[in-house]
């Protein structure tokens, strides 16, 4: 850990758990409106130099350290999670920025519609708030951050970007001619990667290796979009700090944190308001080991804490082709995207829908990957040279589904496996639902469409993939009984208890979450500095 002076004397006035996007948001925000901030992050700064994209060994490396599931990568900062009664697998990356350092950067605003599913189609339940009531929040972030992306999109309401475009490629412009053959919809990809130098980030480069962190520099994962400018705006960053419970005063509100650095030592922390940033699966883990006077857990009097776990399964159909495709270009990231089957269509046999994105497929081992069910000579050898032909010549949709709240799907307590700091581990229950199952159905056969009319030579099914889009564990809403936070994030049981992650949504549409989890954390970390005179003096 890089130790920090007075680590046992950690007074604030907030108190933010995670240093994720949400957290890096939150950090900037009250410590430009003046209130001192500390907050506490159980990983490190990730070295450029260290990330796996530049390296000749790329593919071996992601297949081990680099890893999207902790249980296969095991670095120190991650913590093990159970996840037998789980039929689908999830990701996370502890560090200074979070899973933002491995995360594609693909930047979709949520519909209108996810807003209302309840009032539109009947099942789960409304946001407390609209569309509306985030859209100047997107778009103040948009604008720190450096957005690249093409406004105009029929699809969605009104919105313009800081930056143009990034070029959609060959395989984009490809597949754009499909679409507009089978007249769907599609529109250029829309990032969190500037299309241009912008603040402290470079250009983009094109690696093509986005989801394993950007060598470059060039992507605004939020260890460089966001938290230079938290600790020049006096934000104090305490890394290798493991949060190992929220304590509560007699008065029944939270005065900070207990933490265990990386020589299991314990301090603590105090603080006037906590923050929880730890992401759809960290925060109801902690607001489960925090509260000794409530067996239920902190902030828990609905019963909803580690309940309606929604995760995005992602399905990808790959195609090979007889034209070259520059298939190892960025960003990876998405070349284009569509939202044709993203809303209701009651014929499909299902509600809600996904959102596709385009990718390119780099790196010959993935596309040997493909040929793994063949027998072993026609994969080996020669053959294998002949097939590694195909590299460049390779795209894959992927479809995130919306993927309703269910309150069987959970994250508990292990009551047998332990963290490095012998803290227990979460347990993930989850089970698709027929729902869900018959949108992957639905969705696999039309990707397998857009392929066959792009002129695919082969097609291949991706099962499901590890998805770091962990929502809805705490949730928000107007109703104390049937919610956890309040439209602010504000925990309905404790009043100086906040959570700005993932977990504060009620449903998680089809679109990668990033942007709407940072406009609600802007919102919220906002309405929290508007009251912060308000909150007790516990300095």
């Amino acid at each position: 850990m890089r130790i920090d002076s007075g680590l046992e004397n950690l007074r604030a006035d907030v108190l933010i758990v995670g240093a994720g996007p949400s957290g890096a948001v939150v950090a900037h925000t009250l410590a430009s409106r003046g209130l001192s901030v500390v907050c506490l992050e159980q990983g490190d700064w990730i070295n450029p130099d260290d990330l796996p994209g530049s390296k000749p060994e790329f593919e071996l490396l992601t297949r081990t350290q680099w890893h999207w599931e902790p249980n296969v990568r095991r670095r120190r900062e991650d913590y093990p999670l159970e996840v037998s009664g789980s039929n689908a697998p999830v990701s996370m990356f502890g560090a200074v920025g979070g899973s933002s350092v491995v995360y594609g950067a693909h930047w979709q605003r949520l519909m209108p519609s996810d807003f209302r599913v309840r009032s539109l189609d009947g099942v789960a339940d409304d946001w407390p708030i609209s569309y509306d009531d985030l859209a100047p929040y997107y778009d103040r972030v948009d604008a720190f951050i450096g957005v690249a992306g093409l406004g105009g999109d029929p699809a969605y309401p009104p919105q313009d970007f800081p930056l143009p475009p990034h070029p959609m490629g060959a395989a984009g412009l490809h597949m754009g001619a499909a679409m507009n053959k089978l007249g769907w919809h599609f529109w250029p990809g829309t990032h969190a990667i500037p299309s241009t130098a912008f603040k402290n980030m470079g250009q983009c480069l094109r690696w093509g290796v986005c989801e394993r962190g950007c060598p470059a520099g060039a992507k605004a994962s939020f260890d460089l979009a966001y938290w230079p400018h938290a600790t020049a705006a006096g934000a104090r960053l305490v890394t290798g700090a493991r949060v190992s419970r929220i304590l509560v005063g007699a008065d029944g509100l939270v005065d900070g944190a207990l933490w265990i650095d990386t020589e299991g030592t314990e301090h603590r922390a105090r603080a006037n308001a906590v923050v929880v940033a730890a992401n759809g699966i960290g925060t109801p883990r902690l607001l489960l080991m925090s509260d000794d006077k409530h067996t239920e857990g902190l902030a828990n009097s609905s019963g909803l804490v580690g309940k309606n776990l929604m995760i995005h399964p992602n399905r990808g159909v790959i195609g090979v082709y007889e034209e070259e495709l520059d298939a190892w270009n960025g960003p990876a990231g998405q070349l284009l995207y569509s939202l044709e089957f993203y809303e209701t269509d009651e014929s499909r046999g299902f509600v809600r829908g996904s959102k596709w994105n385009l990718m390119p497929f780099p790196g010959v081992l993935s596309v040997l990957d493909l040929y793994r069910g063949r027998p072993f000579d026609e994969r080996w050898g020669a053959m294998a040279h002949k097939l590694s032909r195909s590299a460049g010549k390779v795209m894959i949709w992927y479809a995130n589904i919306d993927d309703l709240p269910e309150e069987a799907n959970t994250v508990t307590l292990d009551p047998d496996l332990r963290d490095s700091s012998g803290l227990a581990a979460p347990r993930i229950d989850y089970t698709l639902s027929a729902n869900s199952l018959r949108n992957l159905d639905f969705v696999t056969e039309k990707m397998i469409e857009a392929h066959s009319a792009a002129g695919a030579i082969e097609t291949f099914l991706d099962p499901l993939v590890p998805s770091g889009h962990l929502l809805g564990t705490a949730r928000m809403g107007a109703d104390p009984a049937t919610s956890v936070v309040d439209s602010f994030g504000r925990a309905h049981d404790v009043p100086n208890l906040f959570v700005v992650d993932g977990s504060v949504m009620v449903t998680g549409g089809g679109m990668n979450p990033t942007a709407t989890i940072t406009a609600f954390a802007l919102r919220a970390a906002e309405s929290l500095a508007d009251a912060a005179s308000d909150l007790p003096n516990r300095n």
